[in-house]
């Protein structure tokens, strides 16, 4: 028996099963063609990014535990200070104080007032052995020391050191101490320049012939008992004290 009738009308059977398969004829006239299947192809290349969406509404706060709050920044630079404020009200008069020394009856302004009527008094009883000179009253409790013990002296006593601002003063220091004493007067800021106790340069001046010659660091003013002539002296030499008062 003959192969090649047997081998063909398998031949026709599967290319007919393949058309079947793979599309369908409208065309009844038109031929089938031939696929065959090969193996499948690799993967592509992957495409590239879209673009970005519009911006999604603000979601709901999380429910997680908050984190702990950081350290303080660095302190920034002070600002300029601020215009004054508007004074405020005056307030109410206060009771008058008590003095707990001043025994029963005596309010703080009594004792005020019995204290400066004391020191006028004690000014007076000073000064009336003294000498007064226009507004100024010149007096010694006739002692010798250093110039700083003066100074605290006439200070105690609510006066200065004698400062004589014209020849009559000058005569008055001298008949009262009746022997050398202080000027309030010196050159211990500035060598050779001789101011009064406030600071002030000394407009009066009544140096003896010579003087001041600084010999030994002589930063300090003595009024001599011949002439009342002026010479510089140290400030440590015990002199006699004379203070001035206002009057």
């Amino acid at each position: 028996m003959s192969l090649l009738p047997s081998l063909s009308l398998r031949l026709l059977s599967v290319i007919t099963a393949s058309c079947s398969e793979t599309e369908s004829c409208e065309n009844p006239q038109k031929t089938c063609t031939v696929v065959t299947c090969g193996f499948p192809g690799t993967n592509g290349f992957p495409g590239k990014d879209g673009r970005d969406g519009a911006k999604g509404e603000k979601g709901e706060p999380g429910q997680g535990i908050r984190g702990l709050q950081g350290p303080p920044g660095k302190l920034g630079p002070q600002g300029n200070p601020g215009p004054s404020g508007l004074p405020g009200l005056v307030g109410q008069k206060g009771d008058p104080g008590i003095c707990p020394d001043c025994g029963p009856g005596l309010d703080l302004a009594e004792m005020k007032a019995l204290r400066s009527e004391l020191n006028s008094i004690k000014k007076l009883l000073l000064l009336s052995l003294g000498k007064q000179v226009g507004n100024k009253g010149f007096w010694t409790n006739g002692e010798k020391m250093s110039f700083d013990q003066v100074k605290a002296l006439c200070t105690e006593l609510q006066g200065s050191v004698a400062t004589p601002r014209n020849a009559e003063e000058n005569e008055a220091i001298l008949a009262v101490a009746k022997g050398d004493a202080f000027l309030g007067i010196t050159d211990m800021e500035t060598e050779g320049h001789f101011v009064d106790l406030t600071g002030n340069k000394v407009a009066y001046l009544n140096w003896n012939k010579d003087e001041p010659n600084n010999t030994g660091n002589e930063d300090c003013v003595m009024i001599l008992k011949e002439e009342g002539k002026w010479n510089d002296i140290g400030c440590s030499v015990p002199l006699l004290a004379v203070c001035e008062f206002p009057i």
